[in-house]
């Protein structure tokens, strides 16, 4: 191996595979991705940069493990679905908008702290968008 073959861009192709294998290692997966990204929501809104007057504001005062909680839930369900479809069909970098999707909604829960219906809209519209992303994904590999 050289070191033109370290930054070859045809292997970057190569992680966009039909994910198979067994049941617990797409469970891990699903796992570690719903961790990660709740995990960096948490800690975006731990550590504000600069006024909250000018962005998102940092963690409201009071209790926040529900809502950890509740986009832990979330997470398992957008990345399952993602997975679930990445294990039959190629998914463009489903790990990726898993991650995004539950960064954004844990940050903005936490700076915030919506009302359980609020949540509730925001958690369907997260796994809406994995559904319609893998549908995309279906949908392409049909043709």
């Amino acid at each position: 191996m050289t070191f033109e073959d370290l930054f070859d861009i045809d292997d970057i192709e190569d992680n966009n595979d039909v994910r198979p294998g067994p049941w617990w290692r797409h469970t891990l997966w699903t796992v570690g991705v719903t961790a990660f990204g709740v995990g960096l929501g948490w800690a975006g809104a731990s550590s504000s940069i600069g006024e909250s007057e000018f962005g998102l504001p940092a963690v409201a005062p009071g209790p926040f493990g529900e809502y950890l909680v509740a986009w832990a839930v979330i997470g398992l369900l957008t990345a399952g679905v993602l997975r679930a479809t990445a294990a039959r069909v190629l998914v463009y970098i489903p790990g990726q908008i898993a991650a995004v999707l539950l960064l954004v909604g844990t940050r903005l829960s936490l700076g915030w702290r919506p009302e359980a219906p609020v949540l509730a809209a925001m958690g369907a519209a997260c796994v809406a968008v994995a559904a319609l992303w893998s549908a995309f994904a279906l949908r392409c590999a049909a043709r």
